[in-house]
């Protein structure tokens, strides 16, 4: 008999220890899961906060490059509308009538002399009846050209381009700001 009681608090004592192991394991399970699923949700929060900074970031990114686009346009249809008034102008001035454009080329040719006292003047074919000739000026010669004049020294070592179309993209230069401003406000 004293065996059997040995045996059985042997068991029992066994069986308690291997109880209290049990649930020491279940424990350090449950720890160890908790910490991974901490670890887990952890990585989740950093992923989805990496995933809406990746997002707004290409959408910011989508929008600069829209704007750009819009802007690109915009700036090719000003440049577009500039280039049409700046074609218009000068056809303009191309349509003057031989009245008009002999006074033009004589105000040309007084203000040239303050510069070049004794020019040589060259003028588009068809033109040279539309320039005052008098003492001061050395010729006045033909030249298959755009209308206006070029204004030349005795020499030849100046010459002054007062074409039509030069002294307009020299105004149309300079007066770029205004040019806009009024025709973009």
């Amino acid at each position: 008999m004293a065996l059997d009681t040995v045996i059985r608090d042997i068991l029992e004592k066994a069986k308690t220890e291997a109880d209290k192991i049990i649930a020491e394991a279940q424990r350090e399970r449950d720890s160890i899961s908790k910490e991974c699923e901490e670890s887990i949700a952890k990585k989740k929060r950093a992923q989805e906060k990496q995933l809406e900074e990746l997002t707004r970031r290409l959408a910011q990114q989508e929008i600069s490059s829209a704007e750009l686009e819009a802007k690109k346009i915009v700036l090719n249809a000003k440049k577009e509308m500039l280039d049409r008034a700046f074609s218009e102008a000068l056809r303009e001035i191309y349509g003057m009538d031989r009245e008009s454009r002999a006074r033009v080329y004589n105000k040309i040719v007084e203000g040239a002399k303050t510069i070049i006292p004794r020019p040589r003047i060259v003028c588009p074919k068809g033109d040279a009846s539309l320039v005052q000739k008098d003492a001061t000026v050395l010729a006045v010669v033909e030249d298959d050209m755009e209308p206006g004049l070029i204004i030349e020294s005795e020499d030849g070592l100046m010459r002054l381009d007062f074409r039509f179309r030069t002294m307009l993209e020299d105004i149309w230069e300079r007066e770029m700001k205004k040019i806009s401003t009024i025709l973009f406000g």
